[in-house]
């Protein structure tokens, strides 16, 4: 009988996390030299730090820590919870259950509502075929059109499904070019860059994106879909076009022609043309937000109740949205709610000397941080980890912040730095689709992903410095 692999994650890492978390609850307020700290602040303290090591640990699923933190949240910080009147300020218990319908998760519910649909009519099939034959036949023209097409497609789709439709629809005509050829390495890498790069361009198109606007929301600033889109498309634009002539230089092509053998589509029925017309509706209400006065957040309701009402929509669908996805980022919500309405948020502030600290180091460190913490653990994971605190302190130093744009383009570089991570196989889930192709090697990955996410660092840094939001 062989021995069991030894489980790190069970017999060490959790264990670690239990430790940390019960000295951290358990250690006399006084202990921890902050002026002004409560009982139920400490027990935030607490579970922000649980919930910080499990998502960098991966423990459990990224969605059950989140739960799980919620749930420790409600019992431990809110007026329904195990609390006393002399353990400080509780926290509505509403607010915190209210975490998982977040107008920002409707938002994201809205657009996997959209991508269902989409992909159950074959419209997005139908659109990549199109779309594709326009770049005609020459290798180096067609990588471009893979890189926008994956790129476009990832704004409002899950980057995951477009990158394997697009490898299912390349595979056979990878198969046949010769190894030596670059062709077949800098098409398959185009894929997980733009699946990457793509889900920049709206709030819906990455879950960090999400978080951001969240935490935006909870200090007071609110960025519209619209905004957003007008700040960040232009740059997921200039940056596939950047990675068009890095994959260029560094897999040169011998080929000067390929054909692309599509498959037509099948008879576009009823429902094919009501979500072909819903879809550009819902994307132009979402870029127009801030001139109609409807909410985003609304619109993303609109395409729900046609499909459904229209039996588009239908009960089994259900299963096809990422309802982890959901979870996990209302996890982040909940903390950053916690954190401001305990009053931590505040005691940190005046705890710590935010004031001395250099702007220009803060943002690029933790752009830095979370680009490495994104390498190794999901980016949604590592967005939630570091956006809440974040936002504390980029709030707190909001005169000397103002010098890089203030704590809008602080977040939101953040969240760009947690898209750029894409180095390894298991940085995101397009990266480990191309990977699995065997198509390309490793280092091909960390070579491209370094020199883009340097790239697109530098390029987001100088971006957002011209057009702060």
């Amino acid at each position: 009988m062989g021995n069991k692999a030894f489980n790190l994650k069970l017999y060490v890492l959790l264990p670690l996390v239990v430790v940390a978390t019960t000295v951290l609850w358990c250690i006399p307020t006084d202990a921890l030299g902050i002026p002004g700290l409560t009982e139920l602040q400490q027990r935030t303290m607490a579970i922000f730090l649980f919930a910080a090591l499990m998502w960098m640990f991966e423990v459990i699923p990224a969605w059950a820590t989140s739960v799980t933190t919620i749930v420790g949240l409600i019992f431990a910080v809110s007026d329904k919870g195990f609390i006393k009147s002399s353990d400080g300020t509780a926290v509505d218990y509403r607010e915190i259950l209210a975490s998982f319908a977040d107008p920002i998760i409707m938002l994201f519910l809205g657009g996997f509502v959209l991508a269902v649909a989409a992909n159950k009519v074959g419209l997005d099939k139908f659109l990549a075929r199109s779309v594709l034959r326009i770049f005609g036949s020459r290798p180096r023209i067609m990588l471009l059109g893979i890189l926008l097409v994956n790129g476009i497609f990832s704004m409002f789709m899950s980057n995951t499904a477009t990158a394997a439709m697009l490898l299912a629809f390349l595979t056979p005509l990878l198969a046949r070019l010769p190894d030596g050829d670059g062709t077949k390495a800098a098409w398959v890498l185009a894929i997980p860059v733009a699946a990457n790069l793509g889900g920049l361009g709206t709030p819906i198109g990455t879950p960090p994106n999400a978080i951001a606007i969240g935490q935006l929301a909870q200090t007071g600033i609110e960025v519209g879909f619209g905004t957003w889109m007008l700040h960040m498309v232009p740059y997921v634009i200039v940056m596939l076009v950047i990675s068009w002539g890095i994959l260029m230089w560094l897999y040169p092509m011998s080929n000067e022609h390929v054909s692309l053998d599509i498959e037509e589509p099948n008879e576009l029925g009823r429902d094919f043309w009501i979500v072909a017309v819903v879809f550009p509706l819902t994307i132009g209400l979402w870029i127009t937000s801030e001139w109609t006065h409807i909410d985003s957040n609304v619109v993303a309701m609109i395409p729900f109740a046609l499909f459904a009402v229209l039996g588009i929509f239908k009960s089994e669908d259900f299963s096809r949205i990422e309802w982890h996805v959901l979870w996990m980022v209302a996890g982040g919500f909940a903390l950053g709610h916690c954190l401001n309405d305990t009053g931590l948020a505040n005691v940190l502030v005046r705890a710590i000397p935010f004031a001395e600290w250099s702007t220009l180091i803060l943002m690029l460190g933790a752009g830095l941080i979370i680009y490495l913490l994104s390498t190794f653990i999901s980016n949604s994971s590592a967005a939630n980890l570091l956006m809440p605190m974040l936002a504390v302190v980029a709030t707190s130093m909001n005169e000397q912040i103002a010098a890089v744009g203030g704590t809008a383009n602080m977040l939101v570089f953040v969240a760009l730095c947690c898209s750029l991570a894409m180095t390894l196989p298991i940085s995101t889930p397009p990266n480990a689709l191309a990977c699995s192709s065997g198509l390309i090697q490793t280092k091909d990955m960390v070579k491209v992903g370094l020199i883009i996410g340097a790239v697109g660092a530098v390029l987001g840094f100088l971006w957002l410095k011209v057009f702060p939001f």
